[in-house]
């Protein structure tokens, strides 16, 4: 398992892009749009393997915007990058974290995610996600 990468949510993807283009001094090199999660994402690298994703709400009623709204911008989760996703859920399972959801799902990169709730990690938000295997 290791750091894959820092989900962030933002207002404004454009605005939010255009200041971490600045701070980091390079452009953001994936952006879609997940319209099953209700977001638009841009990434940025940070090292040889982890990255700073860019998330922005696509309706009001998204998870990201009610984040925002209760919350405010800002460090959302943190995602680990792991070989099996379905043995690393039932691991942490073991273990005592709770999901928050049945199954993973499909999100941004190609990649399998699953979220494990911040009341069990230590209240911060807790992704796996496994490359798909084309």
């Amino acid at each position: 398992m290791i750091l894959d990468h820092i989900g962030i949510a933002v207002a404004n993807l454009d605005q939010a892009k255009a200041m971490y283009e600045k701070i980091l001094q390079t452009p953001a090199y994936h952006e879609e749009t997940i319209n099953s999660q209700g977001v638009r994402v841009a990434f940025f690298k940070t090292g040889d393997d982890s990255k700073i994703e860019l998330l922005e709400g696509l309706t009001v009623e998204s998870p990201i915007s009610k984040y925002i709204e209760r919350k405010g911008e800002g460090i959302h989760h943190v995602a680990y990058l792991v070989e099996d996703i379905k043995a690393e859920i039932e691991r942490m399972k073991a273990a005592g974290f709770h999901p928050l959801q049945e199954e993973p799902k499909i999100g941004a990169g190609n990649k399998l995610v699953f979220f494990f709730h911040p009341k069990s990690t230590g209240g911060v938000l807790t992704e796996l996600c496994q490359k798909i295997k084309e």
